[in-house]
């Protein structure tokens, strides 16, 4: 089939990436030159693993290519999807404002009848007013197209996006009428041959459905870290009790891991997104309004920690943080918690030593004056991360980190204090190595307990 994805951001990217995969032949409109130069010269410019060798291999193979023209990009097309950003505006909406500018454009470069599906995340109502001004801009040209706009909602995780798309848990289409939804489906059929997980629905239930997934996954991030909370005033350790009630099947296992905050371009955003459009119907988003204050909250306790076990004389101390991406497996840093206790550890004076795989250069870049000043170093080595440190701050949980030689990190650290923001580590075991453990929700276990245990 003769697809065009534009945008060739995360969504547009692996989007393009996986349906070229297939045998379809994919034009990705991207306007930004630096990055069209990039990929054209088949250069992935973020990190998702798997997704350079399809990359390569397809635009080797002719059945990916990119574009910085529309026209070109929509020439043969049968389905058009837009995959461009939605960032929310300071009321916490999501600006439309680049969907609504590729619904111009549409309108005004269209020869023939083809499907357009919203990929961006969009509030209820989108594809309707995406389908006004394509009408609009078609009038005006005095052409008579059959142009007919879907929803086709993207559930893909950073780090597992491609196996996101390749297996998905189910595949949302909003069709108005039966033949938009016969085409999406023998699109998106190479993709659930071995199980029915297309879900087909109206417009705006499938507008509305991205958002509330995401909202719900938030909710219970902010559940479970409210618990830990009151289990670290009532000497209850979080991770029995996130056992205990995991076994739930109605609960589940999945989004219920105690930690310092969740991050990333989605659960903030969509949260905020959400909270507006309750707003704007008059309706009162208590349950939202208190996952958001919590989520907010959660990012400020390991800094809270630190200053609490330093007497609040943060001044000149040493602290080395593992992990900066806001998650494993990517090197987004937006809405990250790592760069909350990075703001308040360098206010307050202290020297950091930083350690991520893949997300370093995004923080130099972000962090220039400190890096030159050497408040503030950076690099891919955990023990280096470690050397003369006060305290190690455990913040993304990348698989490096997971069981690292705690002797050797021991030896090299000034002061072995360990705080333990997403609760990996088995606290009674550190604390017999020597080390004061700090974690989520859990009881403190230092050396003199652990030896009387």
């Amino acid at each position: 089939m003769q697809l065009c994805v534009i945008g060739a951001g995360y969504v547009g990217l692996v989007t393009a990436a996986c349906f070229a995969d297939m045998g379809n032949e994919v034009v990705c409109v991207e306007t930004d030159p630096f990055r069209l130069t990039r990929l054209q010269a088949g250069e992935v410019p973020i990190h998702e693993p798997g997704l350079q060798a399809l990359l390569t291999s397809h635009l080797a193979s002719g059945h990916l290519r990119f574009t910085r023209q529309l026209a070109e990009g929509v020439e043969r097309a049968a389905v058009v999807f837009i995959a461009v950003g939605t960032p929310s505006e300071e009321d916490g909406s999501a600006d439309l404002s680049h969907v609504l500018a590729v619904a111009e454009q549409l309108g005004s470069t269209l020869r023939h009848a083809c499907l357009v599906v919203n990929k961006s995340t969009v509030p209820v109502g989108t594809a309707e007013r995406v389908q006004k001004v394509i009408n609009q801009r078609l009038h005006s040209r005095q052409l008579a197209l059959q142009v007919t706009v879907a929803s086709n909602p993207e559930f893909l995780k950073e780090g597992s996006a491609i196996d996101d798309f390749m297996r998905p848990d189910r595949v949302l289409l909003g069709c108005a009428d039966s033949a938009s939804e016969e085409l999406l489906r023998r699109l998106y059929a190479p993709f659930v041959r071995n199980n029915e997980r297309v879900l087909c629905m109206d417009v705006r239930a499938a507008e509305f459905s991205k958002y509330a997934a995401n909202a719900f996954l938030a909710t219970k991030i902010s559940f479970i870290n409210e618990m830990a909370g009151l289990c670290g005033l009532l000497d209850v350790d979080i991770e029995q009790v996130r056992r205990g009630i995991g076994s739930d099947k109605r609960i589940g296992t999945h989004f219920i891991y105690a930690g310092c905050g969740y991050g990333g371009s989605c659960f903030p955003k969509d949260v905020k997104a959400l909270i507006h459009s309750a707003e704007q119907q008059g309706f009162e988003p208590a349950i939202l309004r208190a996952v958001e204050a919590r989520n907010a909250l959660q990012k400020t306790l390991l800094f809270e920690a630190l200053r609490e076990h330093f007497s609040g004389h943060l001044q000149g101390r040493v602290v080395a943080l593992w992990g900066l991406a806001f998650k494993p497996g990517t090197d987004d840093l937006r809405e990250a918690p790592s760069l909350v206790l990075l703001d308040a550890l360098l206010a307050a004076g202290a020297r950091v030593q930083g350690c991520d795989p893949v997300a370093c250069d995004g923080v130099a870049a972000r962090y220039a004056q400190a890096l030159a000043s050497g408040q503030l170093k950076l690099g891919e080595s955990p023990y280096t991360a470690v050397e003369g440190a006060d305290a190690l701050v455990l913040v993304t949980e990348w698989k490096q980190f997971r069981q690292p030689d705690f002797r050797r990190v021991r030896g090299l650290m000034r002061m072995p204090a360990l705080f333990d923001g997403r609760n990996i580590y088995d606290s009674l075991e550190l604390s017999e190595l020597g080390f004061l453990y700090r974690g989520i929700g859990r009881p403190v276990a230092d050396h003199c307990k652990a030896s009387a245990a």
